[in-house]
């Protein structure tokens, strides 16, 4: 973005030169042209006017066509403008210099030497580039008594003309690139203070984004510096992060409150439904039982939408310094879970590094592992085996959990920690849908995260990284 916007100003600095300098640089050539125009057609009309008598009476060579011939061969020699002088029929008669020193002047494009013979003076001459070296032509009619007898000619280099325009084309230029580089000196930091606050709102919008997916506080609200709508921009988004915050907690107090609320009368109803056993008609035996699992269900929901909202309520208070040995904790949580696997004919197999230490509380780490074997011993059938691994690396400790069961692909892995979500084709499977959710929440609360992998050979690898207790 700040490449596009320099370029903007830069394209913009650089048409602004342009548009500037180029009619500046016009108007001086026309301007320098026009003096130059000027001043030979004085002389020209001066040379028409003292020519009479060279085109009168040529062939006797008058005194006075003597002097106008030394005449026009000094302004020649000082000047270095070739005169000639034609009559009627467009012969030369006199010149300033020998005829073959003369300028070709048979593609003289205007036919002005022509347009003098018929009576009438020279044109206005267009503008000469730079890159132009015809000469400057111009043709005066010589009169004698208001009849056109001959014509006065001029051949002008434009050598001089050319380089002056050619210096003033390239000062127009320096000047053009001098305020392209001033631009770009200031373009430098005036993209950096309007796209400061941009960048800001974009990280911010991504912080918040992954606030409300964990759970987490949306964070301090945003510096508001840059131009006065990016700060009204600014305002408005902490505004909305105000917003979206108070929702959260709205949304936790409420998971809590409900669930609390609704945990007594579901105790009850379950009190009742037991206390049914053996008086129920024997036709509606099915329903009972059916009534009796669903309100074990539910009560499986209520506790794990309590589980969830003490979790979210541990992110947004953000991780604490509580040291657990991982040990302590792993060996507890394998040895009660050992009697179902093997009930199931699962193989529950622990190992890895011992002796490590992490920043978590026990009760978090516990259900976290408690959430990743039971969702491991749901998709592992009979004859499989799960490995529940510690791992250390440089900057994190890793306690995993993998299963033999069909995997996920990559689309499931990214929503399995979504509240509630179930896998295609499982929803048959016991369970809410909570359970890595609450484990995603949990490991941010400590100041970590739970990842989710494919298993080499098959299965899932589910991974909770923490920070070592050393840092």
């Amino acid at each position: 973005m700040r490449s596009r916007l320099l370029l903007v100003i830069l394209v913009l600095v650089g048409l602004l030169a342009v548009g500037l300098g180029l009619p500046l640089a016009l108007t001086a050539s026309e301007r320098s042209q026009e003096e130059v125009f000027t001043d030979r057609l004085t002389d020209t009309i001066s040379f028409a006017s003292a020519a009479q008598r060279p085109v009168i009476d040529p062939p006797e060579r008058t005194g006075a066509t003597t002097a106008f011939a030394a005449e026009i061969t000094r302004y020649d020699e000082v000047y270095d403008v070739a005169v000639a002088v034609f009559d009627r029929s467009g012969e030369l008669l006199v010149a300033s210099r020998p005829t073959h020193l003369l300028p070709d002047l048979a593609g003289d494009p205007a036919g002005r030497i022509d347009v003098a013979l018929a009576g009438r003076r020279s044109a206005t001459y267009p503008l000469l580039m730079p890159w132009n070296a015809a000469p400057i032509v111009l043709a005066e009619p010589v009169l004698v008594d208001g009849e056109v007898v001959g014509a006065a000619v001029t051949v002008s280099p434009t050598d001089a003309l050319r380089a002056q325009e050619l210096r003033s084309w390239s000062l127009v230029a320096g000047a053009a690139l001098a305020a392209l580089l001033a631009g770009t000196l200031v373009a430098l930091p005036l993209t950096e203070w309007i796209l400061r606050p941009v960048r800001r709102l974009d990280e911010a919008m991504s912080r918040v984004g992954g606030a409300v997916v964990a759970g987490r506080s949306p964070g301090p609200p945003m510096q508001r510096t840059g131009p006065p709508e990016l700060r009204l921009l600014a305002g408005s988004f902490d505004r909305m992060t105000a917003t979206v915050q108070d929702t959260l907690a709205a949304q936790g107090d409420f998971v809590a409150d409900a669930s609390h609320q609704l945990r007594n009368p579901l105790t009850a109803l379950r009190l009742r439904l037991s206390n049914l056993v053996g008086r129920v008609d024997p036709g509606a035996t099915d329903e009972h039982l059916a009534a009796m699992e669903e309100a074990e269900r539910l009560s499986g929901v209520l506790d794990g939408l309590l589980a969830l909202a003490r979790a979210e309520q541990a992110v947004v208070a953000g991780p604490g310094g509580t040291v657990t040995v991982i040990d302590d904790v792993l060996d507890d949580r394998v040895e009660n879970w050992l009697p179902l696997a093997e009930h199931n004919g699962v193989e529950l197999r622990r190992s890895g590094p011992r002796g490590l230490r992490a920043r978590i509380g026990p009760a978090g780490l516990e259900g976290v592992l408690d959430a990743a074997i039971d969702n491991a011993l749901k998709y592992t059938p009979a004859d499989r085996r799960i490995r529940v691994a510690t791992l250390r690396t440089a900057a994190w400790i890793g306690v995993s959990v993998v299963d033999g069961g069909p995997g996920m692909s990559a689309e499931d892995r990214a929503r399995a920690t979504d509240r509630f979500w179930r896998a295609p084709g499982q929803t048959n499977v016991e369970g809410s849908g909570l359970g890595l959710a609450i484990a995603a929440r949990t490991a941010a609360a400590a100041g970590g995260s739970l990842s989710l992998d494919p298993a080499p050979g098959g299965g899932l690898r589910v991974t909770l990284w923490l920070r070592p207790a050393d840092q």
